[in-house]
């Protein structure tokens, strides 16, 4: 893999992520799996490397560094086969709402243990009936006029590790004072807060996070569990938002990276007539076609945690999204042809490609659809018309 365009530490940051992830590797996920456990071991050693915090800012224990130093880690540990999924949410998403818009109490109480791995934080914006669509979430907040308590309700579903984190990052609507109309806002829900409660979704995925349904019932917050400006939310939203889509394509290419790399060690030694089956361009060819799209799709990841960690948000938007889907679909065209070149081997729990089958659609499906992507590049970057 060419690094010509990283920095001396950024490749450092890689070599040293990707040692880390070969002292795990695949085999220490499917057991954690199996197990129905979690990568606890994997979690604690990268957040004492400072790994898991390397995005959040030096007075908070962080690394000073940003979604780029972030995307690294967690494509080499998926390049490893040993992806952590919660570094999406935990400090990608919640770590950088709270350190851009947090007060100074949520920043002290939060970002230590974000970046030191002793606390994690989950995210909650999906509905049953909301889909993409942000704008339909129903889950309204109302202030308590006697107390100042917040109380929220509503329903969420698919949200990631919330049986395990110490809190969720809940998106809701409040009321605006002035139009009456529904505005963004997000809360600081702790696991175990009355009226919080949790349901398991059963999912096909092979992975150690867990997914939930969430039901709110008059959940009663501090108004501390506001997060920033009450008229700011959707400002704060979509700073979250974009480095869930880089996290995602970091996620995915170093999934497909790890499916390719195992791909190649086996058409590399696998011979059916005289040569190994990598002598053939029918095999050779889809191979080294998924090496290029993945490169690509590197490219444009890479340009998105720039622009991001640059402050252009804007520009971040646009190169997020493309390179999540470039990314996702580069992840899926990766692991078929991987699992095509082993033949049977492919679905064998032995090589353990088949898992990665049902994993590497996810990117395509979550955070936000391809076609919502298409949408957004479509009318907001071609200025064409929208279709809803």
């Amino acid at each position: 893999m060419s690094t010509v365009l990283e920095t001396e530490e950024h490749q450092a940051l890689r070599a040293a992520v990707a040692a880390l992830g070969k002292r795990y590797g695949r085999d220490y996920l499917t057991r954690v799996v199996a197990a129905e456990g979690h990568p606890d071991e994997l979690w604690a050693d990268a957040a004492k490397l400072g790994y898991l915090g390397v995005n959040l800012p030096e007075e908070y224990g962080g690394g000073g560094g940003g979604i780029a130093e972030l995307s690294i880690v967690l494509e080499e540990l998926g390049a490893a086969g040993c992806p952590l999924l919660m570094m999406v949410v935990s400090p990608a998403i919640c770590g950088t709402v709270i350190a851009r818009f947090g007060t100074d109490e949520q920043k002290q109480a939060w970002l230590p243990g974000l970046a030191d791995g002793t606390r994690t934080m989950a995210f909650g914006i999906t509905e049953p009936d909301a889909g993409s669509n942000s704008h339909r979430i129903t889950t309204t907040a109302r202030k308590d006029d006697v107390t100042g308590d917040w109380l929220l309700t509503g329903r969420k579903v698919f949200i990631s590790g919330v049986d395990i984190a110490d809190a969720t990052l809940i998106v809701g609507r409040t009321e605006d004072a002035r139009t009456g109309n529904l505005k963004p806002c997000l809360f600081i829900v702790p696991r175990e807060t009355d009226g919080f409660q949790r349901r398991q979704i059963e999912m096909e995925l092979q992975a150690p996070e867990k997914q939930f349904e969430l039901t709110l019932d008059d959940v009663r917050l501090p108004a501390e569990a506001l997060v920033g400006d009450e008229d700011a939310g959707l400002l704060q939203l979509f700073a979250g938002l974009n480095p869930e889509r880089i996290m995602t394509a970091a996620f995915s290419l170093g999934m497909a990276r790890y499916a390719l790399s195992r791909a190649v060690g086996y058409a590399k030694e696998r011979s059916v007539w005289k040569s190994p089956i990598g002598a053939h361009q029918a095999i050779a060819h889809p191979l080294a076609q998924s090496h290029i799209e993945i490169e690509l799709a590197r490219l444009m990841m890479q340009k998105a945690a720039r622009l991001y960690d640059e402050g252009d948000d804007m520009g971040a938007g646009e190169a997020a999204n493309m390179a999540k889907l470039a990314a996702a679909d580069a992840c899926v065209k990766a692991v078929d042809q991987s699992v095509h070149t082993l033949g049977g081997n492919g679905l064998t729990k032995e090589f353990g490609l088949a898992s990665l089958i049902v994993a590497s659609r996810v990117a395509r499906i979550a955070p936000v659809s391809r076609e919502m992507i298409l949408n957004y590049v479509s009318h907001q970057t071609l200025g064409l018309p929208k279709s809803y």
